[in-house]
Parts: structure tokens; sequence; C-alpha cells
């Protein structure tokens, strides 16, 4: 009886250790000098919607990419939950990665649940270092949803810990602290989204919406806040050139507006000329956390603005 006991005690605490993951995507890249980016968002379609763009544009050019929902999005439907819920949209964040030419990760953390604690500190931290980040992207913790806010926590509460031998010691300390940036939004305090780096879209606009065509539940039936009566506006199934052509509608407006909005930078970035002409775009900020990276850093990083194709 006391062996079984202890093993019991064992066994939960080896199972406390792991990290849970709903889709296992733990490939690590090789190491062949090429960028390591890893991209937080809440749900199985924010990490795509508010850096996919970019991950293309860095996939392109080789350099390795992982987008990684901290939630498994189980309410995200305004007609089904739970288990199949969560694993739709783990495919459809799968698959939304795949035509990016991204890696795509689903932890199975309850949508709605997420909470700053130190065992998520720990999974978050993890992930950074298996994925040898030299960039991490996530929410700013000034946010309408709860999850939204505490990624942005957790990720800032790793930005340190990462480079900590003795925290998480079953996965190498990162040698050099990554750069740590905010995704966009358009929240007003405790202060406004200040755009640091701004990045054209225009030679991978079609790509992302031919990928987010892949968030089914999300788009064309409305997600937590749909309806019968929404979902009857949306063109059906049976039309996807027309379903295509509706989510391109939304997408123009919202990626022309991050462009118009951060205007200045573009032609900061890209020069007045080309910075004039982009249309589309994704805005990012530098978070007072982690690597302060200067200009020339900044251009190495996001290795796309002296080329006319982005």
């Amino acid at each position: 009886m006391r062996m079984a006991a202890s093993f019991r005690v064992l066994w939960c605490l080896i199972v406390l250790a792991i990290p849970t993951c709903f889709a296992v995507a733990d490939e690590v890249p090789p190491e062949d000098g090429k960028l390591r980016i890893i991209v937080f968002g809440a749900h199985p379609d924010d990490a795509e919607y508010k850096a996919g763009g970019t991950a293309a544009l860095w996939a392109k050019q080789g350099h390795h990419v992982k987008l990684v929902s901290v939630t498994n999005g189980d309410i995200g439907h305004w007609r089904m939950s739970g288990g199949a819920l969560a694993k739709r949209r783990t495919a459809e964040s799968k698959e939304t990665c795949r035509r990016l030419g991204v890696q795509s990760q689903v932890l199975d953390i309850h949508d709605g649940e997420l909470m700053p604690t130190l065992e998520n500190r720990r999974t978050i931290t993890r992930l950074i270092r298996r994925w040898k980040a030299d960039i991490v992207i996530a929410h700013r913790p000034w946010d309408y949803h709860p999850d939204h806010r505490y990624v942005g926590v957790l990720v800032q509460d790793a930005a340190f810990m990462v480079t900590v031998p003795f925290f998480c010691p079953d996965v190498p300390a990162l040698k050099k602290n990554p750069v740590f940036l905010y995704s966009s939004d358009g929240f007003k305090k405790p202060y406004p989204f200040e755009a640091d780096i701004v990045i054209s879209l225009d030679s991978v606009f079609k790509q992302k919406v031919d990928a987010l065509m892949a968030l089914e539940s999300q788009h064309f039936e409305g997600g937590a806040l749909g309806s019968a009566e929404k979902m009857a506006r949306v063109p059906s199934a049976e039309h996807p050139e027309l379903r295509r052509a509706w989510l391109h509608e939304r997408w123009d407006r919202r990626q022309s507006n991050e462009a118009n909005r951060f205007r200045a930078k573009l032609v900061e970035l890209y020069g007045e000329k080309r910075g004039q002409q982009i249309r589309y775009a994704e805005a990012f900020e530098i978070c007072g956390y982690g690597r302060q990276p200067k200009l020339e850093d900044i251009k190495k990083l996001f290795p796309f603005f002296g080329t006319t194709t982005d």
C-alpha cells in the first residue's frame, strides 16, 4: 500500500511537470542560422489574425515560426462547445498555419479560464526556450478579454525567467533574451498601442486571407457571438468564391486601416515612396521587457524593408 501511494505521488508530480498540449506540435527547428519566432494568442485564431501575414513573410525566407494558442477555444461558438469544439478549432488553426507555412500548437486550457498561475508561467517559459526564440509576440496585457490580458501577463512574466537556469531547469535556459513584442490593438488605457514596427503585407495579403478561410467556425459561423440570423447573412459553403470575397472585404478594411493608422512609421521604415504606397500592414510594439532592439537589430529581425517584394 505504501509503495502504491508513493507511486501515485510520483506519477502526479510527473504529470504536473508536463505542460498540457491539445495539439502536440513541439518540433524544434534545426540550428541553421535562421530566425526563430513564436507568437502567442489567447485563442485558436488570435495569433493568426494579429501576426499571420508577417509570419508568412518570415516563412517565405526560411525562418522558423510557431503560432501558439494558449487556450483551446472550447466555448468560442454559439451552438457548440466542449471537446468537439476544441478539436474543431485546433484543426482549423492547424490548417490556417499550414497555409501560412508555419507551425501550430494549441494548449489544452479551457477558453475563458486562463489564469496567470505559476504552472502556466512555466508552460510559456518552456515553449519559448524549446523554440530558442529570437522574437516573442503576444497580446498587450490591457484588453477586453481576460484570456488576452493574461496571455500578455504570462509572456511578460516569462520575459526574464527564460534566461534563469534554475527556473524550469528541465529545459535549458536561453543564453540571449529574445525581443518581446506586443501585437496591435485599439485600447487607450492605461496607454494606447504604439507602433514601433510596421510590416507591409501587400505581397502576402491574398495568402493571409486564403489561410483565414480555414477558420470557418469564427468567420462564417460567428464564433461565440454568432447566431442563426447572422449566419444567414454570410455566403454559404456551397459558394466558396462568394465566401472568400466576403472575407476579403473585411480583411481589406482591417489591414488597410492598420496601414493608414501607422503610415508615418511605414514611411520611416520603407522610405517615402514605398511607404506611401503600402496598402496592407501589421504592427507591433516593443515590450519594455526583454532585449531592446536598435533600428539595425529590427532590420535584421524583420528582413523585409530593403526588398520590393516584402
